[in-house]
């Protein structure tokens, strides 16, 4: 995996040139967001080893295949006594093994795409809605499938915002994403949703855009409203 630093805080891992995972580091440790493709496990904890300090929790923004693809491996390999595994209770579901794609009766009657494989093991902390993990607030933004969450690094500003935004090329809205890499749209579940979600952002005070697929996209508001007006055209 490619090691790119973020933040004095932050690297960027990166694996096959498009799918990432990120490692904080916080006072207790680091804080682990998504895993990246299976048999990343390896790689992550070579990673952490370099930063010289354990991982202590792991963030899930969603159920998709390429964010959840080593959980398992890495708490065989870390204990899962040691480590916080994190979601909330709309993905929890779909973190099952096999998954239950069921919709709840709220939400919009559109199968849910992308490959979502569960996962053994189950998340020991659920958050809710505007929840501090530590340095991190929790921000619901469903659209790409249900349950998706973004987290807000407090510190410096930086969205984790798994794919409810890619930074492939520039900053876009999931559903949206430039036609040389259509992946993100083949898993959209509801592009209005994940508008939605994006507008929500617009509250925040995001300095930069670390997503699931592409580099750290700079530029804080204004990128995002850019962002929102091309995916509104």
């Amino acid at each position: 995996m490619k090691s790119t630093q973020v933040t004095p805080d932050t690297i960027q891992l990166t694996r096959f040139g498009f799918v990432n995972c990120y490692l904080v580091r916080e006072p207790d440790g680091l804080t682990l967001i998504d895993t990246g493709l299976s048999g990343s496990h390896n790689d992550i904890l070579a990673a952490a080893r370099t930063l010289g300090a354990p991982i202590r929790r792991i963030l899930l923004t969603h159920a998709h295949m390429d964010h959840v693809g080593s959980v398992d491996a890495l708490l065989e390999k870390l204990g899962p006594s040691n480590v916080e595994l994190v979601s909330n209770a709309r993905s929890l579901p779909l973190l099952h093994k096999p998954p239950d794609k069921s919709l709840a009766s709220i939400e919009p009657g559109i199968k849910i795409k992308g490959g979502v494989p569960g996962i053994k093991s189950r998340p020991t902390k659920l958050v809710t809605e505007g929840e501090l993990i530590g340095s991190f607030r929790t921000i619901e933004t469903p659209g790409h499938i249900p349950g998706h969450l973004s987290f807000l690094d407090e510190r410096d500003g930086t969205l984790y915002a798994g794919d409810a935004l890619i930074g492939m090329g520039h900053l876009t809205i999931s559903g949206f994403a430039p036609w040389f890499f259509p992946l993100p749209n083949f898993g959209t579940w509801h592009k209005p949703t994940a508008v939605a979600s994006a507008q929500k952002l617009l509250a925040y005070p995001i300095e930069r855009y670390a997503s699931g697929h592409g580099p750290v996209q700079p530029g804080g508001i204004s990128t995002l409203r850019a962002a929102i007006a091309k995916a509104q055209v």
